[in-house]
């Protein structure tokens, strides 16, 4: 890539961060207590319940209460770990109708490297340009006087928590379904431990959103769901194989990969990657969004492995098929009203990934509002599509949480 193209694309998103205030100024500051605490779990960890809290810290953010927990859920495996996140409640008074609902916030995709996680970046420590998109959709949940309910998913800003199982289906279900339980119980928060909950997400956090929905019936069933959106979700890990490798953001497929070899050790995947393949494991588990965009960009995936195959081939085949299947998202009628956005045009997601499982969860009996998502333009329309995606997510809620989910528009897709 071109030092001119990559500075012109940073000078891009640099001027519709700022223009759009999604800059950290619309976030945080230093955290009040020794933030880096909650990164280190208890040895051995203790027995407990999900959603557990095993220790918390104040942060501070604008206009909000914010606290940042180390709490317990359940990798792929259902093996119980510790997980990071924020739980943040709005200084204004919820004027709503009943208790105020807490908003499980699923961030999209923030990166590999411990620096990365949502909880640092939210309180202005580490992260990249990219960060301050997850500000601006928490800021849009606040402004409507929800509680946010945040996780960092697995990964390894937690002390040995190894690396992160990137749309892993069951890992990231569980640790958004689980902060929820977090913030339920955490003393100082003020929240109802029985109240209204939403689940919102986009990108990684719209498979995210879109996984907890499907399994809240049965891992979470005592959470009041009243409603989940999930904005492009990469639902179908096998065609998002083809559409990524050689493209703009292949660093994103290299993630998938390092999410499938931590769910997924007995898979034995880094047996297919050649010297060049290893190393870009290694590199991919440092960097943020940012810098795996630009430094992967346009490389193809048969130049990675030893056969010189793209990975696309690999995904049918034992073991892979059936990590496939298990990862795909539309298997399940979730139980909630479910609102699904996706941009037609999509630079990083096609449009056609979210609308089948929209489908599929149609065929089911689901409740479901699908809707086109407005883009800017066909250039980043990935990327700039989160900050329409936050306003349509939290309008949407708005009316679930007010009783106005309304039916779905099945028939219309």
């Amino acid at each position: 890539m071109s030092f001119s193209l990559r500075r012109g694309l940073i000078a891009t998103l640099t001027a519709t961060l700022v223009a759009t205030g999604t800059v950290p100024a619309a976030g945080a500051a230093s955290a009040a207590a020794d933030p880096n605490s909650i990164y280190t779990p208890p040895s051995p960890l203790p027995a407990g319940q999900n959603g557990d809290v095993l220790k918390s810290a104040p942060s501070t953010y604008t206009n909000a209460k914010a606290t940042r927990i180390l709490y317990l859920s359940r990798d792929n495996k259902d093996k119980q770990v510790p997980v990071s996140g924020t739980v943040l409640v709005p200084n204004a008074p919820w004027n709503g109708p009943g208790e105020r609902p807490i908003v499980a916030y699923a961030p999209f995709t923030f990166g590999m490297g411990p620096q990365c996680a949502p909880s640092k970046t939210l309180a202005g420590e580490g992260g990249d340009l990219i960060s301050g998109f997850q500000g601006g959709f928490v800021n849009a949940l606040l402004g409507a006087g929800f509680a946010v309910a945040q996780t960092d998913y697995l990964g390894p800003w937690v002390e040995g928590g190894g690396e992160h199982p990137y749309v892993m289906r069951l890992a990231e279900a569980h640790t958004v379904l689980d902060v929820v339980r977090a913030a339920q119980r955490l003393p100082e928060s003020g929240l109802p431990k029985g109240g209204p909950v939403g689940i919102a997400g986009y990108s990684e956090g719209g498979s995210a959103a879109a996984s907890a929905a499907e399994l809240a019936g049965t891992y979470a069933p005592e959470l009041d769901v009243k409603g989940v959106y999930a904005g492009a979700p990469p639902a179908d890990k096998a065609a998002l194989a083809k559409s990524l490798d050689g493209g703009m953001y292949v660093g994103f497929l290299g993630y998938a990969l390092i999410g499938i070899n931590q769910a997924y050790p007995e898979a034995r995947l880094m047996d297919l990657a050649n010297p060049a393949g290893a190393d870009l494991f290694l590199q991919a588990r440092q960097t943020c969004t940012l810098d795996s965009v630009f430094r992967f960009m346009f490389k193809q995936t048969s130049t990675l492995t030893k056969s010189g195959q793209p990975v696309a081939s690999f995904l049918n085949q034992p073991p892979f098929d059936k990590i496939v299947a298990e990862n795909r998202i539309g298997t399940s009628k979730p139980p909630m009203p479910v609102m699904v956005e996706h941009s037609p045009m999509d630079d990083v997601i096609p449009a056609a990934i979210g609308k089948q499982m929209a489908k599929d969860w149609c065929g089911k009996g689901a409740n479901v509002q699908w809707k086109d998502l407005t883009s800017f333009s066909p250039f980043l329309s990935h990327a700039l599509g989160m900050m329409t995606a936050s306003g349509d997510a939290t309008a949407w809620l708005q009316g679930v949480f007010k009783g106005q989910a309304g039916n779905g528009n099945c028939g219309r897709i």
